[in-house]
């Protein structure tokens, strides 16, 4: 049987659910479970204070990126030796990726709340936040309970409630459409996370507070969550066999033995996928992570993996670290495979925001205003060290950089529509060097990540590694 979960949702964000899902996992944990944490869609950022709450990785689960028949198999994989698991969905309940066309809308949307608590058959929890509500409450919580019969709502949580007589209409609202209410939350301020420009400060950069703001979570939720009643509400997912990281790299793994492939991590890469190590492990790759703020390249070094994060708000540091720009500019020149993604892109420009980087690739780079954010589907355009041309992806872009100049074409690694249906040219393909603002998810395409580290492999044995 597998690993009983319930899904932390809300009608819209901004409703509390990070707060009430890290402080779940954390007072779950308190009190003796073992805690398997889950988020929705593609964030980066939740997953790191999750991950701090259960003492284990937080993951995603995207099924727009890796597809919804995988999603089964990544939450057994990420649920082994747990005997709970708290899912925390995205957006709104219902809200995933927007449909082409009206007659692709679905009750639930895909890569919504709704759809994988739908694929799990676990229960909703929705987290409502009670400012400005009172008896029409009950008409909200009847049209998401009955909208879509696949996904069966378990109970609410009352966030920023203003009073205990707000809180007894509140209550009574629930009860009118045979709604538990599990827990009131009042309106504390003081747990607020600092924030930048893509959502909440990452985890490993926030540090010691980071660790305090979790510590508050799980109290606030601790004290004012019917723990026992959230458990009672859990349901077994739906049972599927773990994902295998062996079996989807398959034929694509390394056949000459380990080959190292370091991969950047620290305060400016900290965007990642527990899947992605798993993968890099099960081709033939021994993973040496490193910080580019500080170390140098790890010496056996045979590819490189640059993730995303934030490597705007480091730039002096990482330009300051001039061994590791060189060496990264002299490996690559001598043919070491390089996996760029967002602040590796950006790592490997000529300049970011007049900062010096290790100019493997010749355009510059700079913090803009525009947020450009959404799912894409795109096709390689170019033969590289991961992707053969024509092969199709859906990735997902996360970003408020831009390149300003030197944006050649000829080279792009993507190409896809915009939402107006205008081609798009993203992304660089330069010798063994994959550089994009593209974000991919190696559960969905494990097949780039065995070629990855058999080019890896190819040039160990050119370069003497």
């Amino acid at each position: 049987m597998s690993v009983p979960a319930v899904v932390i949702a809300a009608p819209a964000s901004g409703s509390g659910k990070t707060t009430v899902a890290t402080g779940l996992v954390g007072a779950l944990r308190a009190a003796g479970h073992r805690v398997a944490p889950f988020k929705v869609g593609p964030d980066y950022i939740d997953p790191g204070y999750h991950g701090l709450a259960a003492g284990r990785p937080g993951r995603n689960l995207d099924t727009v990126l890796v597809g919804a028949e995988r999603v089964p198999g990544l939450y057994a994989h990420g649920s082994v030796g747990c005997d709970i698991a708290v899912v925390e969905g995205v957006m709104g309940l219902f809200d995933g990726k927007i449909a082409a066309s009206d007659t692709d809308a679905t009750p639930s949307a895909e890569g919504s709340t709704a759809q994988v608590a739908a694929l799990l058959g676990a229960p909703v929890i929705l987290v409502v936040d009670a400012r400005g509500h009172s008896q029409s409450l009950a008409a909200l919580l009847h049209g998401f309970a009955t909208y879509d019969p696949a996904v069966r709502i378990g109970g609410v949580i009352l966030n920023r409630v203003g009073s205990d007589r707000h809180a007894e209409v509140l209550r009574a609202a629930c009860a009118r459409v045979g709604l538990p209410v599990l827990g009131v939350l009042g309106r504390m301020d003081e747990l607020s996370v600092p924030s930048r420009h893509l959502g909440l400060i990452p985890a490993v950069e926030h540090g010691v507070a980071a660790v305090s703001a979790v510590d508050a979570m799980t109290s606030l939720v601790a004290a004012n969550v019917d723990l026992d009643a959230v458990v009672a509400a859990a349901r077994s997912a739906t049972a599927a066999p773990p994902w295998d990281p062996a079996t989807e790299v398959g034929e694509f793994a390394a056949t000459d033995g380990r080959v190292c492939v370091a991969l950047a991590g620290g305060p400016a890469f900290t965007f990642g996928y527990a899947e992605h190590r798993e993968l890099l492990d099960a081709a033939g790759a021994d993973v040496a992570v490193f910080d580019p703020l500080i170390d140098p390249l790890p010496e056996k070094a045979a590819a490189l993996v640059l993730p995303g994060g934030f490597p705007e708000e480091h730039a002096a540091e990482l330009s300051a670290n001039t061994g590791l720009r060189a060496a990264v500019a002299e490996r690559v020149a001598a043919g070491m495979p390089v996996h760029a993604e967002c602040a590796g892109l950006l790592y490997l420009t000529r300049t970011l925001d007049g900062h010096d980087m290790t100019g493997v690739l010749d355009v510059a780079a700079e913090f803009g205003r525009t947020l450009t954010l959404g799912y894409r589907e795109a096709v390689a355009l170019t033969d590289s060290s991961l992707w053969t041309a024509g092969e199709r992806v859906t990735g997902h872009e996360f970003h408020r950089t831009q390149l300003v100049s030197g944006a050649a074409t000829e080279t792009s690694a993507w190409g896809w529509r915009s939402w107006a249906g205008a081609p798009v040219r993203e992304g660089f393909v330069h010798g063994t060097v994959h550089a994009s603002y593209l974000h991919t998810h190696p559960a969905g395409n494990p097949q780039a990540i065995g070629r990855f580290v058999r080019a890896a492999e190819r040039f160990a044995k050119s370069y003497g590694r």
